[in-house]
């Protein structure tokens, strides 16, 4: 990864086309895998894969190690014979451009309790992958599984709201037995979220598409981690947290971000030798090819504020064992493809952290001019080993960015334009353009910017509460010529490796 070119795409699966009201792995997903094989694109960037709870970000998710069964395919379960066409009636959705979660998961789960109901009854090979997968996750998937159905049997109440017993997790047997049908279902869908994705992801990968996987610093407070792991967090004996995660004031907001994630008892990881991070790492890898740790700069110094606090404004920095956990890491797994999202507050320590590794860090083209613009993002400026973005999760669409300037009466647009020596109106294809052409060996760019949205398409808006995450696409959308731009950008540039460049020349000499 470090001395190849190559170029991909950032799209969440929950974003793609489906007519089932949410992205999932069925045969849209399949449709962009071969969109971006035809665009000559080597990677695809996803946000993290976990089931979500609370506000729906998949950076808050229910289990660091479970995967977010709303993306399921329906169409697959009738394909395996566990649902049957009669059985689904879909509901009317207000946009194909919009999640709604709350509508998506009344109507998913209900179906998928049926599926669960069909598959206890088969026999043969779908039974005996289960048995196996359940077998091979039980350090994981046990606890996620007990906890999702205590969860629901208490009406969704947060862990430290149920009784004494189960919150200290004494007599666990009791409950295991107690909620055997629910855990049963939860252990049901992870193997077949496991099983749709594995498929997806080996199809990619005979694409020559490589998955880019991302893993949040934190975990959720009310998530399975938690609850099974409590000395690895700052939270008391009952569940009360004492510290929790966010940043400080920076570009995305004046009060910093509050997180509330708890933070961890750095202490006790290390005396295990970071063993919940190993296993962290191996789950990830077993279904990405490469892993984006998000909040990077967190593992050399983490922002701490008191629980309770109003907003991020009153904490302090404290030192992260960064070097031993990254080392221990490595010793497991040797050099392993890591991408650094070293965005904020960045310090010499924080670099020094990322280039002992050797870790590509990112580079960010929206933020070399906004108004504060910082010359560490211009593209004269790049080193080799990065990864460049028009944008990313949290910005807002490089058109909407650019609209939004313009509206605001500011020079950042006519500021671009100087500097890209650029005369014309479509400057969004003119910045992705420049990020091809930089030195970076990786570029990635998102949906909507490829496809020139504005600012109603944006993922997520750091520090807003509610109406995240729910972006989709439509392939009406999409031109149709827009592989061949992209593929013939990838051949100016050099963005195709040559490996399989020489793999396809044979290919055709044998046809």
């Amino acid at each position: 990864m470090k001395n190849t070119r190559v170029a991909g795409v950032l799209l969440h699966p929950t974003s793609l086309p489906s007519k089932y009201g949410i992205g999932d792995l069925g045969e849209d997903a399949y449709k962009f895998v071969d969109f971006l094989h035809a665009s000559k694109q080597t990677l695809w960037q996803t946000l993290p894969l976990g089931p979500t709870g609370y506000g729906n970000s998949p950076y808050s998710a229910l289990s660091a190690f479970a995967g977010n069964h709303l993306m399921i395919s329906i169409d697959k379960l009738v394909n395996d014979g566990l649902l049957f066409e009669s059985d689904i009636q879909i509901p009317h959705f207000e946009s194909k451009y919009r999640v709604d979660f709350e509508l998506v998961a009344n109507f998913k789960m209900q179906l998928f309790e049926k599926a669960y109901q069909k598959f206890k009854t088969v026999p043969g090979d779908l039974k005996r992958d289960y048995n196996k997968f359940c077998v091979e996750n039980s350090d994981w998937l046990d606890d996620y599984a007990l906890f999702m159905a205590a969860k629901k049997e208490h009406g969704g109440k947060h862990w430290t709201e149920w009784e004494k017993e189960l919150v200290k997790r004494e007599n666990l047997d009791y409950y295991m037995e107690k909620y055997a049908e629910g855990v049963g279902f939860h252990k049901f869908l992870q193997f077949i979220f496991f099983r749709q994705w594995l498929e997806l992801k080996n199809y990619a990968n005979s694409k020559n598409i490589k998955i880019i996987g991302d893993i949040p610093i934190f975990v959720a407070y009310d998530s399975a981690d938690v609850w099974a792991n409590k000395k690895y967090f700052t939270i008391d004996e009952e569940g009360k947290q004492i510290t929790v995660a966010g940043v400080p004031p920076d570009y995305f907001s004046e009060t910093g971000q509050l997180w509330g994630n708890p933070l961890y008892q750095w202490e006790e990881h290390i005396k295990d030798n970071f063993t919940w991070w190993k296993q962290r790492f191996h789950s990830l890898l077993k279904i990405t090819d490469i892993v984006r740790i998000d909040h990077f700069r967190g593992f050399e110094a983490f922002w701490e504020i008191p629980a309770g606090s109003p907003n991020a404004i009153k904490g302090k920095w404290v030192k992260a064992p960064g070097k031993e956990l990254f080392q221990a890491i490595k010793d497991e797994f040797g050099d392993l493809p890591i991408i650094a999202e070293d965005l904020g507050v960045i310090t010499p320590e924080v670099e020094e952290l990322r280039d002992s590794f050797g870790l590509p860090g990112m580079k960010v083209l929206q933020f070399a001019f906004g108004k504060d613009g910082e010359k560490k993002f211009l593209p004269h400026n790049y080193i080799q080993n990065c990864v460049v973005y028009t944008g990313t999760h949290d910005n807002d669409t490089t058109k909407g960015f650019f609209d939004s300037e313009r509206e605001k009466g500011s020079d950042v647009f006519e500021h671009a334009k100087k500097y890209l020596n650029f005369s014309g109106e479509n400057i969004v294809y003119e910045l992705i353009r420049v990020a091809y052409a930089s030195v970076a060996n990786i570029v990635l760019i998102p949906m909507q910017d490829i496809l020139n949205l504005g600012t109603e398409h944006r993922m997520n808006f750091p520090g807003k509460a509610d109406g995240n995450w729910a972006w989709r696409f439509t392939w009406y959308q999409v031109p149709n010529n827009l592989n061949h731009k992209l593929a013939d950008m990838v051949e100016l540039y050099e963005r195709y490796p040559e490996d399989k460049k020489k793999e396809e020349s044979i290919t055709e000499d044998k046809k």
